[in-house]
């Protein structure tokens, strides 16, 4: 069922742009592994993302090392 949600946001156009400003480094593995999954891992890098509440919650888990750009 999730991923029905998903293509309904697809196709509504709901997207959200996400950029890190902070480093991974000396990080909690978690951390850094829920910046590759938002297709980050360098600073300044980003990513065009699906806005869902699984993404929003992955933005909230690492809100120190990322800011929210533009939501469509």
């Amino acid at each position: 069922m999730s991923s029905a949600k998903s293509n309904n946001a697809e196709r509504a156009g709901k997207t959200v742009k996400v950029r890190q400003t902070g480093s991974a480094t000396r990080r909690h593995f978690s951390q850094r592994e829920t910046l590759i999954g938002l297709k980050l891992n360098k600073i300044g890098r980003v990513a065009e993302l699906v806005d869902t509440p699984q993404t929003r919650g992955m933005i909230a888990k690492v809100a120190h090392l990322v800011e929210v750009v533009e939501k469509n």
